[in-house]
């Protein structure tokens, strides 16, 4: 009888360890699986938002300077990186935007900054040009652009995105770009 009993403590200590490593791994998968749920759900929302063209007014106006008193505006954000990861730090964004002026405002902009006219032709390309639109904004610029870009204007402060700018005065429109950094 003596000699049983040590073998089931050693049965029943086994057993419980073995319960203690199952539940752990149980409790890892459940919790993978719920981050897994929280990242999808994530993705999906980001998704939805940089489908979304947005016709909001452009907040802060500082970051696209000299626009007037616009009577519209088309505009998109992505995200850069993956925001709906664990890893730290700050997403980047880019942001794209249609925006139909005043015709005084067009001509106004185009004087201030010095826009001369661009074309891909003879130039090294610009990297986000007006032919890189996001696929939904291209509804909103003109079909015969006579793109102008101006060096000024997108350096100009202050800058807290880095901006490119392109202007056609005579469909008075302005496509831009902005990215964090």
């Amino acid at each position: 009888m003596k000699t049983r009993v040590p073998v089931l403590v050693a049965v029943l200590g086994a057993s419980a360890a073995m319960v203690l490593v199952v539940g752990c791994v149980a409790a890892a998968i459940l919790s993978v699986r719920g981050d897994s749920d929280e990242v999808s759900a994530c993705r999906e929302s980001v998704q939805a938002g940089e489908a979304k063209v947005r016709t909001d007014r452009w907040n802060p106006p500082e970051e696209i300077p000299g626009l007037g008193d616009y009577p519209e505006i088309h505009w998109q954000v992505r995200a850069l990186g993956d925001p709906c990861t664990r890893a730290p730090g700050p997403t980047d964004w880019a942001y794209q935007g249609v925006v139909r002026l005043r015709s005084e405002d067009a001509r106004r902009l185009a004087k201030r900054y010095e826009f001369v006219p661009y074309t891909s032709v003879g130039q090294p390309p610009h990297p986000d040009s007006p032919a890189d639109a996001w696929p939904a904004l291209v509804p909103f610029l003109p079909t015969q652009a006579h793109w102008l870009h101006s060096a000024q204007y997108d350096e100009e402060n202050p800058s807290t995105r880095w901006r490119a700018a392109f202007l056609d005065v005579e469909h008075q429109t302005l496509f831009f770009v902005l990215r964090d950094h």
